[in-house]
């Protein structure tokens, strides 16, 4: 005789973890060749980098620095020290992440107990709101402006409120919107004590002047704060997964540190890390191309008569008349990924990351066929 499964006593899941939302990954190649029937596919679903890596990341991972056989250095000295010349910040002041997706767990795990709260936007970063729920932490979201930029008086009253955490993505994923230097200083003015200020400055890099830059308050020290950086979009090192924690005093970066597990990085990514720092001119050059393609892109949907927001990241969000999996899957059907968003009141938003010139066009022409039946 069978046991029923639903009567056998057993595990018991942490409620927190069984009831999260699933993280609105973008689809793999592989399978997006399998579902369309196209092999080229135009990859514009995770915001990664058309223009690969500097070639000298692959040289150094062919060298001798690399070494599979060993662990990796779990304190990733050779790369805090890097990142310390670059940002002028003590290496004791940075800790390292298995993509900066890990640091936003540990925060969440090291400074968030069952029944705090957690403050965010929306739409947000799916782990913005995933990693606070799964501490057990209630999370508020405040909605972007009807023109896709930050509610700062939104935000403001609900920093008075006094949430344990507060995090917020400048360049915003997946607007694309930065704030401005006034609307961070009002923010950080609202902020209350016990609040931790965590900006995800995962796309810093493309950003325009004159924006706000998070890590003027990290090397202050003179407030609570957190600065998260990724290696994974300018530096076009989105499948090693290697991203950092800048803290404003080296008591938050211990704490960050002792909530991640021992040698999180692995040492590809650390070897490719350092190299990809000391070619910061290869990286620039890279962010260029994106931008001037970020603004024909732009242009192209405009004319098209889709709105789209503001965007000083490498991708673009942007509303059809479609629902936004109905969008997907017709661009789908012509070999491009785009990521359709699924948060409650942005069911017709299209997320697509800026791709080669070449994908870019695929995407206006693909789109000009769905949305005004062109031939």
């Amino acid at each position: 005789m069978s046991v029923n499964e639903s009567a056998r006593p057993g595990i018991v899941p942490n409620p927190h973890i069984s009831a999260l939302p699933i993280y609105n990954a973008g689809m793999n190649i592989r399978l997006a060749r399998q579902l369309s029937g196209h092999d080229d596919i135009a990859a514009l679903a995770s915001n990664e980098n058309p223009n690969g890596c500097s070639p000298k990341v692959m040289e150094a991972m062919a060298s001798s620095a690399f070494n599979p056989s060993r662990y990796s250095d779990p304190a990733c000295t050779e790369l805090r020290n890097a990142l310390s010349r670059l940002l002028d910040l003590p290496p004791g002041q940075i800790v390292v992440g298995n993509g900066s997706e890990e640091m936003v767990a540990a925060i969440s795990r090291a400074f968030l107990v069952q029944g705090s709260s957690a403050l965010t936007v929306t739409p947000s970063f799916g782990l913005h709101e995933i990693e606070p729920l799964a501490a057990g932490a209630r999370v508020t979201k405040v909605p972007m402006t009807s023109d896709m930029g930050f509610d700062i008086p939104a935000l403001e009253a609900a920093l008075a409120t006094g949430p344990a955490l507060f995090f917020l993505p400048s360049p915003s994923n997946p607007v694309g919107a930065a704030l401005t230097r006034g609307e961070l200083d009002r923010l950080v003015a609202a902020t209350r004590p016990q609040t931790l200020f965590v900006l995800d400055e995962a796309y810093f890099e493309y950003m325009e002047e004159g924006q706000a830059d998070g890590m003027a308050l990290v090397r202050s020290g003179n407030f609570p704060s957190i600065v998260l950086r990724t290696f994974s979009k300018a530096y076009g090192l989105a499948g090693l997964r290697v991203g950092y924690a800048t803290c404003s005093n080296p008591e938050i970066a211990r704490i960050v540190a002792a909530a991640k597990p021992p040698f999180n990085v692995n040492a590809a990514a650390q070897v490719a890390a350092v190299a990809a720092l000391a070619d910061q001119q290869w990286m620039k050059q890279s962010v260029e191309r994106t931008k001037t393609e970020r603004a024909r892109l732009a242009r192209g949907l405009d004319e098209l008569g889709v709105f789209t927001a503001s965007s000083q990241t490498n991708f673009l969000f942007f509303r059809t008349t479609l629902p936004s999996e109905h969008a997907a899957k017709a661009l789908l059907a012509d070999g491009i990924i785009v990521k359709p968003w699924r948060e409650a009141g942005y069911e017709n938003w299209v997320r697509v990351t800026i791709g080669t010139p070449k994908q870019n066009d695929r995407v206006l022409a693909s789109l000009n066929h769905i949305l005004n039946g062109a031939s």
